[in-house]
C-alpha cells in the first residue's frame, strides 16, 4: 500500500469487515447523525443536562468500540505489536467514545420530546 486514498481505506474496511457490517455501520452512522442534526436544528439549542450524560456513556462507547473492532480483526491484546496499532486502537476508541456521545444525546433528545409530546 503505497498511498492511502479513500478508495484503499473502503477496501481495507470492506475487507475487514465485511461488505454487508460495513455498509450497515455506515448507514446506521448516517442516520444517527442525520437525526442529531435535526435535533440540533428543532431545539435551536444544546442541553447541558443531556450533554453531561451523554459525556457520562463515552467511555462505554470507547471499550464497545475497541472490543467490536478486536473480535472482527480475531484479535487479542497480545496482538498488539507497535504504536502504529496502540495509535489505531485510540483512534477507534475516540471514534466510539464520540459517536456514543451524539447516539445518547440524540436519543435523549428524541425519547423526551416523544414522552412529552412535543
Amino acid at each position: 500500500m503505497k498511498e492511502l486514498t479513500p478508495s484503499t481505506l473502503l477496501a481495507v474496511f470492506t475487507e475487514m469487515f465485511g461488505s454487508g457490517i460495513f455498509w450497515a455501520m455506515v448507514g446506521l452512522a448516517a442516520m444517527i447523525t442525520a437525526a442529531y442534526l435535526f435535533v440540533l436544528i428543532r431545539d435551536r439549542k444544546m442541553s447541558m443536562r443531556k450533554f453531561l450524560i451523554a459525556q457520562l456513556s463515552m467511555p462505554f462507547g470507547a471499550i464497545a468500540a475497541v472490543v467490536f473492532v478486536m473480535l472482527m480483526t480475531h484479535s487479542r491484546p497480545a496482538d498488539i505489536g507497535g504504536p502504529i496499532d496502540v495509535i489505531v486502537l485510540l483512534g477507534v476508541a475516540l471514534a466510539g467514545a464520540v459517536g456514543t456521545a451524539i447516539l445518547v444525546y440524540t436519543a435523549q433528545s428524541l425519547l423526551r420530546s416523544a414522552r412529552t409530546g412535543h
